[in-house]
């Protein structure tokens, strides 16, 4: 366990803690991300209990063909009585024979290689070879022991990078949007774009894998999460050139994130406003709505989605929201420098976790609404807290100008719900 103050690059104090965490491990994030890839398959190479996490997490029916699965690694694999290599590969080619419609098959490690006795990236690379050209495999790691669950994206989307098409030398600038997005967000943004005349935009990951996005030194990218860095630095790597900015979280940080897109394909001021203006008022108004429920209630964030900077950032600047202390399992600076320029400079930032020692902060400062995952939740509900889930913040579309009011309202909920109980 330790604890110690931090200065951040926004000049605040930041409290760094490393003890016992409480977080959902990266293979979550197939939950939402099988849905997004329509033609992938994500197969878990884990135990029972992976399968029984992800079976839970995505709610899956009995009569569903999903579109991901686990094989279940047995003692006799941990052991070494079996090739656990012919294993998997049996798997795989019964799985594809089964399911002609995967174009993209993912390997997902439940944990380290010297775990599971079990190196995916050649397994992905001779599987790949097998099945070429009608299924391509890749591998990441979905390994809970030192991630966070939304890395588990960060990891898939940096194992797309390598095999995204090459964008010749003369090719046009373009722009990639970089991040999972609703189908339904998606859809808004690239309306939204063609109307500021940004014609070539492309999303990663794509929404079919035979749509991959083309990336070279002519690609400007921009994040629409903040939890990608291995995926930014992948993209690097290939010549990719990063668009600073906040992330598009209510009505402000929507605009300003379109802004920063609009000033590096030289769109016309006057022109950006015409566009955004009738979206931003829209959605101010929409915001407006929860004001009551929220201005100078005090929320207590806890480190779990890597979201909390931006979510932080929207509750302070367009609600009125009294920010006790926002914790983030990992401060990446350069990402979110953006974002803590806008915060108010007094707001208690901190660093990773010490479950205990943060709830005993919790209780003391007793917030109105406590931002904080499932496992977290349950307890401080039982001892008379509010709360909000934070993986529910992932899962539900709150990007862009038509989300804005949504989002407030996901917060202002639990206190609406609470002062009915209490009344």
């Amino acid at each position: 366990m330790n604890t110690r103050l931090q200065s951040c690059s926004a000049g605040d104090n930041v409290l760094r803690e490393r003890g016992q965490r409480e977080v959902f491990c990266g293979l979550t994030g197939i939950v939402w991300l099988h849905r997004k890839i329509q033609d992938a398959f994500f197969l878990v190479v884990g135990s029972r209990t992976c399968a029984h996490l992800i079976q839970s997490a995505a709610g899956v029916m009995i009569f569903a063909e999903p579109r991901f699965a686990t094989a279940i690694m047995e003692e006799r694999d941990l052991a070494g009585l079996v090739d656990a290599n012919d294993e998997l590969d049996r798997i795989v080619a019964q799985l594809l024979a089964r399911r002609p419609d995967i174009k993209l098959l993912f390997l997902v490690g439940s944990c380290p290689s010297e775990v599971i006795k079990l190196d995916l990236s050649r397994a992905a690379l001779r599987l790949s070879r097998q099945f070429s050209p009608a299924v391509r495999v890749l591998n990441y790691s979905g390994s809970g022991i030192e991630t966070t669950f939304t890395q588990g994206e960060d990891a898939c989307l940096a194992s797309l990078v390598p095999v995204l098409p090459e964008a010749g030398p003369k090719a046009p600038s373009s722009l990639l949007i970089v991040g999972a997005l609703a189908d339904v967000v998606e859809d808004q943004f690239r309306r939204l774009f063609a109307a500021l005349g940004i014609s070539l935009v492309s999303f990663l990951p794509p929404r079919r894998s035979t749509e991959l996005p083309t990336v070279g030194p002519s690609t400007h990218y921009l994040l629409a999460q903040p939890f990608l860095h291995e995926t930014a630095h992948a993209l690097e790597q290939r010549g990719c050139k990063r668009i600073v900015a906040p992330f598009p979280l209510g009505s402000e940080g929507t605009t300003v994130w379109l802004r920063a897109a609009a000033i590096q394909f030289s769109v016309d001021g006057a022109h950006f406003n015409a566009v955004t203006t009738p979206l931003r008022e829209r959605a101010d108004r929409a915001i407006g709505r929860y004001r009551p429920q929220l201005t100078g209630k005090r929320i207590f964030l806890f480190p779990d989605s890597q979201i909390e900077i931006p979510l932080a950032r929207f509750l302070a600047r367009e609600l009125g929201v009294d920010l006790v202390e926002i914790g983030t399992p990992y401060l990446h600076r350069e990402h979110l420098a953006a974002e803590l320029a806008l915060l108010p400079p007094e707001a208690r930032l901190s660093e990773g976790q010490d479950v205990e020692r943060q709830l005993d902060r919790c209780r003391q400062a007793a917030p109105d609404l406590v931002v904080c995952g499932l496992g977290l939740a349950n307890p401080l509900e039982a001892e008379g807290f509010a709360t909000k889930w934070s993986i529910e913040l992932i899962f539900t579309p709150i990007q862009g100008y038509e989300q804005a009011g949504d989002l407030a309202e996901l917060f202002a909920r639990p206190l609406v719900r609470r002062a009915r109980l209490v009344a």
